[in-house]
Parts: structure tokens; sequence; C-alpha cells
């Protein structure tokens, strides 16, 4: 078998089975394992999959900037902002993650919703500053400008002052055995900041970022309370996270 044969064997079977093994693929394309672990690095960079110990799961596409991504699914989107708004309450304090996603619940909160919105995102800050009764507070830092949010020590020292009633969490790639990823690692650091400071989580995720998985681990799914994404999403693709104990809802 060519090359090219073994590495479009390689996606045929990743996007089948949602991972591929590396015995599994040697024996099955009666090559050595260092011949398949050669395969998976050049397809990794290529920005095809995500290698993991053992083999490799789908890469997230997430990997477009800010202004791109405001642009893709903005249906969708809004779907999911409608649904993850409407498990916000009046008195709570949320942390809301940046994000274009993040940026569409912010844009559908009721006019009448009294909270406080914390968040590491300037276009949510900006976004709120019109709405009569929401306190808005800016996580300061870093300005991580492929994704318009704060990073780095000062932000990170910032949660840890902060007990949240609920984190509304942008995710670069969700899967049900490495749990949240995402692209960037002081990115990743915040996240898990946000996660530490709530009393609940709620994951937003648009359907292709379903089973993918970016390079820097957030947490596992045991730290998810909800996960809202789009109707349209099989339910064999969702089983296992409802299995986790994880609400999930469809908008």
């Amino acid at each position: 078998m060519l090359t090219a044969e073994r590495r479009r064997y390689i996606l045929e079977v990743l996007g089948r089975d949602g991972k591929v093994l590396i015995p599994e693929l040697s024996a099955d394309l009666r090559v050595s394992e260092d011949t398949v672990r050669r395969d998976l690095r050049d397809l990794a960079g290529e920005g095809l999959l995500q290698r993991v110990h053992g083999g490799a799961l789908p890469r997230s596409p997430s990997t477009a900037n800010y202004a791109t991504r405001q642009q893709q699914a903005p249906d969708a989107k809004a779907r999911i902002a409608r649904a993850a708004a409407g498990l916000i309450t009046n008195g709570q304090v949320v942390l809301l993650d940046g994000g274009t996603t993040a940026l569409q619940v912010a844009q559908h909160l009721p006019h009448e919703l009294r909270v406080t919105i914390i968040t590491p995102s300037p276009p949510i800050a900006v976004a709120l500053a019109e709405h009569p009764n929401v306190e808005v507070v800016i996580l300061g830092g870093k300005l991580y400008k492929h994704a318009l949010v704060s990073v780095g020590a000062a932000t990170l020292d910032s949660l840890r002052m902060v007990r949240a009633d609920l984190c509304m969490l942008g995710v670069g790639g969700l899967h049900p055995e490495l749990g949240v990823s995402t692209d960037d690692l002081e990115e990743a650091h915040v996240k898990r900041g946000m996660i530490d400071s709530a009393a609940e989580v709620v994951a937003l995720t648009s359907a292709e970022k379903i089973n993918t998985a970016s390079p820097y681990i957030v947490g596992p799914l045991s730290q998810l309370d909800y996960i809202v994404t789009e109707s349209e999403v099989p339910d064999h693709l969702l089983r296992p996270y409802e299995n986790a104990g994880i609400a999930v809802i469809r908008a």
C-alpha cells in the first residue's frame, strides 16, 4: 500500500470510529508501528488529527482567528446562545468565557435579567456595556490576540478571588476520553481557573467540535454539568456525555 493510501485509510478509520490506535493500524495495514507513528506525525503536522499516547483523535477545527470564527455557523451559535442564556437566573455571578458563541450568549441576555458577568473577553464586556441590569467585571491580563481574551498570571490571580454560580465555558475540542481541550496553553490555564471558581460549568460547543481534541487539556468530563450544543448532533455522539452524568441541552 502506498503512503497516500495508508494515510487516507487512517483518516477514514478516524472519521468512522472517532479514534485510531497504533497497534490496530499496524495490523490492518501490515506495516510496522514505527511506520504508523510516522504517518500519524505527518498527518498531525498537516492539522488533520491530534496525536495522543498510543494513537490519535480527530483534531478540533477551531484554529481560525476570532474574526473568521464570527462568520462561521452564526445561526447555530445563536440557538446555542439562547439555550445557554436560559440557564442564567437573577442574582447570579456568572463567569462568561471568551469566544464567538459566548459573545452570542451576552447578546441574548434578557434586558430584565439582573446578574454580574465576569469575563476575560473585551468584546463581551463591550457588548454588555449597554445592558441596563448587568454588572460587568472584566478580568485583566495579557491580551491573547487570536481569541481576544486576557491570559496570564494577572488573569489567574483575579479568578482566585471569584466564587461564581455558573461558568459558561468555550471549548476548542470535546472528547469522551480526553475531556475539554483548547489550542493555547495560557488560555487552557485560564479556562481551568474559571472551572475551579464556579459551582456549575456549562460547555458551549458547536457540532464540529464534538469528539475532537486540541493540544492542551483543560479538564476531564467530570468537571462539566451541562453541554449546550446543536439539535442536529446525532444521538450516538452525545450518548457518552450523557452516560457520564452530564445534562445535554440541544438547541
